[in-house]
């Protein structure tokens, strides 16, 4: 049971919209299915019938009319003459009769659809003689061959006396209204789900840190209201992100002020006894607080642009080999441009790579262009980090301290903040195991 339901649950529309249409058509087509039902079994059924028994009485009548062949040829050459051009000019019966004549077995003549099988039925209750019915020789005729007792009757009918056009009139509007009714409901759905694609939109945009205009709260009472709590959610993350960067910039001046002071006097202190122990301690102090102000002050006051890619990931590798890195770089054979925001990609990969550069020898920067995003994976031949611990690695101030060396080890937070900013950027760095063995950390972007 619950594959079925899985299987139909795949059939379905994935998007609102088609889901939507999908809700209103399947009532109508329900309702024209029974309506069409009903309208086959109470009307063009009993209609049919009626003009099926119609024209088989006429021709019952005239069989009972026509006088025995035979016994007076001319009188009833003359009757037969009569009655035929009659039933032609009031019943609209072409007539014909074959005397010796005799009704061949062939069963295939008949069609068998709905009005040979009425017609059949009230050919037997009124003529009550054998009879052929041939509906398909003729296009716009039906050929009846009634078997009398010296020959055979040769009856042609109009086809639309035994078939109500009404029928057709009948299933042309059901059809027609229903295709008016769907195109309403795809027009007025789709003016529906537009607010609610700009709004997704919308927050897409600002929550990869690029600039979004007020958003207009318009459509169904729902997603105006959603929209303005959108407006509203967003003007209270950038008054929270102007108050931390304000704060933050205050803490700064403040905890610098005394370590510029203690610098000072250590340098005036020379270099004897503990003080190069702390001078190491001001200097770590120092380079805690600078990571620390940079992890908590984010990057979001930089606006997105237009950037190439390709040349960013080559002049940040050309900064780490000329501080002494060994890199090999792949770059595609075009320019990648995406929007970014430059300083912080830049920070977010020199990180990745710095670290790279700290625990291993030689390093693999890869730029590659996938259907949806694009990926700068940096490989290195490290020690590597134990699947169970990767995602500790990016925990504020979190160190390995078997695999990492403290002594030569950062604050804790280059890999923290890289991720911040990648998924600033709505993309997610990941980190996994280097082909040629080692640490693989993977930058992914959405194009």
């Amino acid at each position: 049971m619950q594959d079925w339901l899985m299987a139909v649950e795949r059939m379905l529309p994935r998007s609102l919209l088609g889901r939507s249409i999908l809700i209103i058509v399947t009532p109508i087509v329900l309702l024209q299915v029974i309506s069409a039902w009903v309208f086959y079994d109470s009307h063009w059924n009993t209609v049919t019938k009626r003009l099926a028994q119609s024209v088989a009485g006429e021709i019952g009548a005239v069989t009972r009319l026509m006088p025995r062949a035979g016994t007076a040829p001319s009188d009833s050459e003359v009757a037969i003459n009569a009655l035929f051009e009659t039933a032609r000019d009031d019943l609209e019966l072409a007539l014909d009769f074959k005397p010796g004549e005799i009704l061949p077995n062939d069963p295939t003549i008949m069609r068998q659809n709905l009005v040979d099988r009425q017609l059949a039925k009230a050919l037997e209750d009124r003529v009550q003689r054998p009879f052929i019915i041939d509906s398909r020789s003729l296009e716009k005729y039906i050929e009846i061959h009634v078997q009398l007792a010296d020959g055979v009757l040769h009856v042609v009918v109009l086809r639309r006396r035994l078939f109500s056009s009404t029928t057709y009139v009948f299933l042309l509007w059901m059809v027609g209204t229903s295709l008016a009714l769907l195109a309403v409901a795809t027009l007025f759905m789709r003016n529906q789900v537009k607010p609610i694609k700009r709004l997704a939109q919308a927050a897409d945009d600002f929550g990869k840190g690029r600039e979004v205009a007020d958003f207009r709260a318009e459509g169904a009472t729902e997603v105006a209201l959603a929209g303005q709590a959108f407006n509203q959610m967003r003007n209270r993350i950038r008054r929270q992100i102007v108050q931390r960067t304000e704060m933050l910039a205050g803490v700064s001046h403040d905890l610098r002020t005394p370590l510029t002071r203690m610098k000072l006097q250590l340098a005036m202190m020379g270099d004897g006894g503990d003080i190069g122990d702390l001078k190491k301690d001001v200097a770590d102090m120092e380079r805690m607080i600078g990571a620390y102000l940079a992890f908590a002050r984010g990057e979001g006051m930089e606006q997105p642009a237009t950037t190439d890619l390709t040349a960013l990931v080559a002049d940040v590798v050309g900064d780490a080999r000329r501080q002494g890195a060994t890199i090999d770089l792949t770059l595609p054979e075009r320019s990648v441009v995406v929007p970014l925001r430059r300083d912080a990609f830049r920070r977010a990969l020199d990180n990745v790579i710095g670290n790279a550069h700290r625990y291993a020898g030689a390093i693999g920067v890869t730029l590659a262009l996938r259907p949806r995003h694009v990926e700068v994976m940096v490989d290195d031949d490290g020690p590597g980090i134990p699947q169970d611990a990767r995602e500790d690695v990016f925990k504020p101030f979190f160190r390995l301290e078997q695999s990492r060396n403290q002594e030569t080890g950062g604050t804790g937070l280059g890999l923290t903040i890289a991720r911040d900013i990648i998924r600033g950027h709505g993309g997610d760095l990941v980190l996994s195991d280097a082909p040629g063995g080692g640490l693989r950390a993977v930058l992914r972007l959405p194009l």
